[in-house]
């Protein structure tokens, strides 16, 4: 059932895509000709014709961009950001397409409208889309039926998370193991009655998650999920090891994987995180500049000692630099290596109340600009926890693959501070594995309206 229900669901989805490109070139003439009184160089049915090319161009490009894929188990953001770049490809293929076709006189103001509206409405639909499948899935509709072979670590998690979010859509008809050690969902059968138990059950897909001792059964488990022609994913025994979006490379058709390739590994983007960084602190600099002014006195006149407090965090590539920060404390013998906590006796009466509004932060738009640091990141620890943590905690060196942050995902998540470190690492760690520029501009507004709600809750 859900096979038909996909493919239904499809055809409507390219069906929607089609009409909303069309309407938008028909919205895009009228805004150009009509809205703003432009001057009409070709008949009306040349834009007709022009929206039609555009359907076809579009729907095609969708295709190749994978768009019409199921996105049961990728991020919003993800389809959004295909969706972007294809519909802006689509558009300047139109637009060359006038060039070389002598048809200058054809707006491109309107094409470019064109572009903003089909993009608007279209992600517009696949978030009303998505919210109304997880609605639905949720009550126990549209149902992707898998069956779960192995009964190691990896099918013990796989089963928790998939039942954990039933917005998802997944529903675990049983596994198949010889030992029998998963409680929680029905066992059908060993490996031997697997190929019978796929022909009897036809189930959507099959998650090969067998253990580690069962590695030399894969090839067999495999041929025979392909022999009945079902559908095979694969989740590998070390994958508390791989990061959410794994690389591979392909060595003369060798697929290789590789555990640490981050997209800030790019040359592109990171370009344009550092330059992002050194325009935002230049601007932040200037605007917060009368508040460091305001905060330096405060500082100075709460308690004696220097107004500026430094010391010695790990940054990239596990390089040691100099964080600075309006001193919030009393001077002491444990500011390098003690913990401060909500609850702090070294705290002064002003340098708490920086702390709760991040002002005590606003010096390291200085470090961000040295390029010591990022606006957005993993926040650096000093060396004494660095040592102390990367024994304790799986993964943990590898935040230092990317400039640290004044603030980051774990921060506006909660993770600030004396909370959970094992918490913070896991949201370091998604964002490093998941970076792109829209993501840093989320953090940020999200930090902006924390900071404004610190304030209204400090008055």
């Amino acid at each position: 059932m859900i096979k038909e229900n996909q493919r239904l669901l499809n055809q409507l989805n390219v069906l929607s895509d089609g009409v909303l490109v069309f309407a938008a070139m028909l919205l895009a003439y009228w805004i150009r000709f009509h809205l703003f009184s432009g001057t009409v160089s070709f008949p009306f049915r040349s834009f007709v014709w022009l929206g039609l090319a555009a359907v076809v161009l579009c729907l095609g490009t969708y295709a190749v961009a994978g768009l019409y894929a199921s996105y049961r188990a990728v991020r919003f953001y993800r389809e959004a950001q295909t969706l972007f770049l294809a519909t802006v490809l689509d558009t300047l293929i139109l637009i060359t397409a006038l060039f070389v076709f002598r048809l200058n006189e054809m707006s491109r103001w309107m094409l470019v409208a064109f572009c903003v509206l089909a993009y608007g409405m279209l992600v517009c639909k696949r978030a009303a889309l998505r919210t109304t499948l997880r609605h639905y899935r949720s009550l126990g509709y549209n149902q992707k039926h898998v069956l779960v072979v192995g009964d190691g670590p990896m099918a013990a998690a796989y089963v928790r998370k998939v039942r954990a979010d039933r917005e998802l859509g997944y529903t675990v008809d049983g596994y198949v193991a010889d030992q029998g050690r998963l409680k929680t969902v029905d066992l059908l059968g060993g490996y031997d009655q697997l190929e019978s138990i796929l022909e009897q059950r036809n189930p959507d897909e099959v998650i090969l998650a067998i253990s580690p001792d069962e590695f030399t059964l894969t090839g067999k488990l495999i041929n025979l999920c392909e022999k009945t022609g079902t559908k095979l994913s694969l989740v590998p025994f070390y994958a508390a090891y791989m990061p959410s979006n794994p690389q591979v490379d392909n060595i003369n058709g060798l697929p290789v994987i590789n555990l640490r390739r981050i997209p800030l590994d790019n040359l592109a983007n990171a370009f344009l995180k550092r330059t992002m960084d050194i325009v935002g602190s230049l601007v932040l600099i200037v605007v917060t500049s009368p508040l460091m002014l305001v905060a330096a006195v405060g500082v100075k006149l709460s308690s004696p000692g220097p107004i500026l407090f430094r010391q010695e965090r790990v940054g990239r590539n596990k390089k040691p630099f100099y964080m600075y920060k309006f001193r919030s404390m009393r001077v002491n013998d444990s500011e390098q290596t003690g913990w401060s906590r909500d609850r702090d006796p070294r705290k002064t009466a002003f340098g708490a109340f920086i702390r709760k509004c991040s002002i005590d932060e606003l010096p390291q738009f200085f470090n961000v600009l040295r390029g010591d640091m990022s606006l957005v990141g993993p926040r650096p620890e000093v060396p004494y926890y660095v040592e102390q943590f990367k024994e304790e905690i799986p993964r943990y060196m590898v935040k230092h693959q990317v400039r640290p942050g004044i603030t980051g995902w774990a921060q506006v998540n909660g993770y600030r501070g004396d909370t959970s470190i094992r918490k913070r690492i896991e949201y370091d760690l998604y964002y490093i594995e998941n970076w792109n520029f829209f993501f840093d501009l989320k953090i940020l507004l999200m930090t902006l309206f924390r900071a404004v709600n610190a304030e209204k809750l400090s008055h």
